[in-house]
């Protein structure tokens, strides 16, 4: 089960809006199959294995980490897959939650003599796909929340300059994360301050993520980075029912799409953006700022997890703090978070946070 949760982790970001699942059939304690969930979420991991596996899958014993799918949809079920197969025994880590499925593939399986085994590593599975989970069970996506700072907690100077805070090693992992997102997500404020492409790079990939921009006006040029590589990779704009229809119309030029969110006093309501965003599919999104955001997705208890790269800097106080205001009365009332991991990534340091 502990390898195919990491081949599951493989598709992880490229999935969407399927869970990134993985799976390994064992044959007289002899892998004869493996396979992961492919990109765009077909094909799925027990077809992969099994088509690997061959004859070898009759009376073999097959471990998924998400229940097999049950129902048809563009392809028929996995639970059937696997009862044509012949395998004599299906161990997995957790029942999908998705209404199609939630018990029927076991029961699929079990009413064709197979024996089943559930739980298997559920807390480790449950992690793994905690995107596609939440975006099932609550109709959000994970959002994980990254800061770069210095030790101050600062992400640039009074007069703006932020390149480069943290060192190549950190920027680096950054690009691997936006890799295993299925969006990476910025307000207007940073889109404007740095003119960012969001892409991943230098990491041998061809998988990019869906760039995603807060901008309740508009007021980010379609001639920035962003609007000219709209029609290469994709940029979903979450905007104002009072955006200007020139600005619209120039970024619906550029092959953006346009996404018209509710507003509550005069902001984006970031709930009702990520409750559309995640009807659209999309499970696990990497937001990269800036203040004004990561404070509202903070102060709206929408952030499931925090990564900070903190940097052996000091910019003091005139430089720009990475929160925005979050108008606490009393410290009790701050959002608290704990600490569940710590490394040093080259010469800086980045900490895991969950939300309490």
């Amino acid at each position: 089960m502990a390898l195919a949760l990491s081949l599951g982790a493989r598709g992880l970001g490229r999935t969407w809006p399927n869970p990134a699942v993985g799976c390994v059939i064992v044959q007289r304690n002899r892998i004869v199959g493996r396979g992961w969930t492919q990109p765009g979420g077909r094909p799925h991991a027990e077809v992969m294995a099994l088509r690997q596996a061959g004859e070898a899958a009759r009376g073999a014993t097959a471990y998924v980490s998400l229940e097999p799918c049950a129902h048809h949809g563009k392809t028929p079920p996995c639970a059937e897959a696997l009862i044509a197969a012949g395998v004599s025994r299906v161990v997995t880590a957790l029942e999908d939650p998705d209404p199609r499925v939630a018990g029927r593939g076991h029961a699929m399986l079990r009413a064709a003599g197979i024996e089943v085994t559930e739980g298997v590593m559920g807390a480790e599975a449950a992690e793994a796909n905690a995107g596609f989970l939440k975006r099932v069970t609550q109709g959000l996506p994970l959002v994980t929340l990254k800061l770069a700072t210095t030790i101050d907690g600062r992400i640039a100077t009074a007069s703006g300059e932020s390149r480069w805070i943290t060192g190549p090693e950190a920027r680096r992992a950054v690009h691997g994360l936006r890799m295993s997102h299925d969006a990476v997500m910025v307000g207007a404020g940073t889109a404007l301050a740095d003119d960012p492409d969001l892409t991943v790079r230098d990491m041998g990939a061809g998988h990019q993520p869906v760039r995603i921009l807060i901008d309740s006006r508009l007021r980010h040029s379609p001639e920035s980075r962003l609007g000219r590589t709209a029609d290469q990779h994709p940029v979903w704009i979450c905007h104002g029912p009072g955006a200007p229809t020139a600005a619209r119309e120039a970024w619906a030029r550029t092959g953006a799409l346009l996404l018209d969110c509710p507003e509550t006093d005069g902001r984006i309501d970031l709930r009702a953006a990520l409750a559309l965003l995640a009807g659209r599919g999309l499970t696990r999104i990497l937001c990269e700022g800036g203040a004004q955001l990561a404070a509202s997705l903070v102060a709206g208890r929408l952030c499931d997890a925090l990564l900070l790269f903190q940097a052996g800097k000091l910019i003091g106080a005139e430089g720009h703090p990475a929160l925005g205001p979050l108008g606490l009365p009393l410290l009790a009332a701050a959002p608290r978070f704990r600490m569940v991991a710590a490394e040093a990534v080259g010469e800086d340091l980045m900490q895991r946070w969950l939300p309490e």
